[in-house]
């Protein structure tokens, strides 16, 4: 069985940073593209950024120039730099993978982790 799991979430001031991490865990053969996506209240799940397994990165428009995609390959994990934040990056972030599980090749979900920015 594979595994998601997200940690860095938190409450943070317009302006901080916070830094997400995911690890994925379990029978994986392959991981393809990892990311992050996002859902805020009221609001349907949006991509933040992706990274494939060489590195090339992908980053929506609101993020780009604030938020930093990593991933270290040989530990199965992607993070997120989160720099600059605003009132409009609070919601739940999901950790996203597309790998191979010893089998069909799919779409891994995390159980998010709670973003909240507030003065």
């Amino acid at each position: 069985q594979v595994q998601l799991v997200e940690s860095g979430g938190g409450l943070v001031q317009p302006g901080g940073s916070l830094r997400l991490s995911c690890v994925a865990s379990g029978r994986i053969f392959s991981i393809y593209a990892m990311g992050w996506y996002r859902q805020a209240p009221g609001k349907q799940r949006e991509l933040v950024a992706t990274i494939t397994s060489g590195g090339s990165t992908n980053y929506a428009d609101a993020v780009k120039g604030r938020f930093t995609i990593s991933r270290d390959n040989a530990k199965n994990t992607v993070s997120l730099q989160m720099n600059s934040l605003n009132f409009e990056d609070t919601a739940v972030y999901y950790c996203n993978a597309d790998l191979n599980p010893f089998g069909a090749r799919r779409n891994f979900w995390g159980q998010g982790t709670q973003v909240t920015v507030s003065s």
